[in-house]
């Protein structure tokens, strides 16, 4: 339970900025952001699903803007939602000025299609006259013409090559308030965009596989790639880019966190697989415990374990632990030792007794 020096990452410390009330870089945590897949002129709907996502632990949502009237929406949504609205701008600079005037937290613009130089510089404008950060969002599907002329294709120099170029615009506004990212949905290409990257400037990062897939395919590649980075320090905040409900987004990505003893939230369920030695239905009991349990907000580690043979040992490193053991008899252990027995019929309700108890004891200590 206690942390070891091996499962401590060292991060690169960068210049620190704020969206809304949240910051990011420097020493604030990696912030989890996700994007709302509703209409955003259906107000209703899209802070019912900012909603969802804040509760689900969002700490920043995109919010996209793709004409004058979702711009306009955005000033009705910010007000009844309790979390920093990043608005994303595509092509038409005037959207971005829009939605700084109407209350967005941060603008997310894409040099490859929001237009010459005079036009950014007239966002930059408006976001500093509304306290709005940036997000230069580069994105291999969508590089400006020249760079792509240059290097035939995307790759790492000329993701990193546009985004330095951009920050140059930004630093001679004397605008510094920004962070930036390099994505594709290529593992490889974008691991190496964000080394290049994060050697050539002190600016906070924004990591994700752009366009990554379904729940199964997308997690898993957004696992290896903002992982990888993660653990080289590389990193700020992050976003899981799913084909799903974005609920799910959130939630991957604090299991990234929480995989990397990055950043804590809920229960974390160390399980077995299972197997013919099992002493009761582990898969079945971690389904079960996983819908119960959801509401939990404190960091709790819990271990599931189907019998003897590791059961006691990751027990000892858990707040709460469960083995399998013979007769329909099977062990409960608090902070790591042994407590009481437990019958199979009683699983569930005892260990969601026992998480919601040590859940109310942090919140009260």
């Amino acid at each position: 339970m206690n942390t070891r020096p091996f499962r401590n990452i060292q991060r690169k410390k960068t210049k620190k900025i704020t969206v809304g009330k949240v910051e990011i870089g420097g020493d604030a945590p990696i912030s989890v952001q996700s994007m709302t897949n509703t209409l955003t002129t259906n107000i209703k709907k899209t802070v019912k699903q900012i909603n969802q996502l804040t509760e689900a632990g969002a700490d920043i949502v995109r919010v996209s803007c793709p004409d004058k009237d979702s711009c306009l929406a955005l000033k009705k949504i910010a007000q009844e939602v309790d979390v920093p609205i990043v608005a994303d701008i595509h092509f038409h600079y005037k959207r971005a000025i829009e939605a700084a005037e109407s209350g967005a937290h941060c603008l997310r613009i894409n040099p490859g299609n929001i237009g010459s130089k005079e036009k950014v510089k007239e966002v930059l404008k408006a976001a500093k006259n509304n306290n709005c950060s940036i997000r230069i969002g580069v994105n291999a599907g969508s590089l400006e013409k020249k760079i792509l002329e240059k290097y035939k294709e995307p790759c790492p120099e000329a993701l990193v090559e546009s985004a330095m170029n951009n920050i140059k615009i930004l630093e001679d506004e004397d605008f510094f308030n920004f962070k930036i990212s390099v994505k594709s949905s290529d593992i490889f290409l974008t691991t190496k965009a964000y080394r290049f990257l994060s050697s050539k400037c002190d600016y906070p990062l924004h990591l994700g596989i752009t366009e990554a897939g379904s729940l199964i395919t997308g997690s898993v590649k957004s696992s290896l790639g903002i992982g990888m980075l993660l653990m080289e320090g590389i990193g700020d905040t992050i976003r899981v880019s799913l084909s799903e409900n974005p609920v799910e987004e959130v939630k991957i990505g604090y299991e990234i966190l929480k995989s990397l003893n990055l950043r804590h939230r809920g229960i974390n369920i160390i399980a077995c697989p299972s197997c013919a030695r099992q002493a009761f239905p582990v898969i079945d009991t971690v389904k079960i415990l996983e819908e119960k349990l959801s509401h939990i907000k404190e960091s709790i580690t819990l271990s599931i374990i189907g019998c003897v043979v590791n059961g006691p040992g990751e027990a000892s490193q858990t707040q709460i632990g469960l083995t399998g053991g013979g007769k329909d008899s099977h062990m409960m252990y608090l902070s790591g030792l042994p407590h009481h027995k437990v019958a199979s019929g009683k699983i569930i309700e005892e260990v969601v007794k026992l998480v919601e108890k040590k859940s109310e004891e942090i919140r009260n200590s």
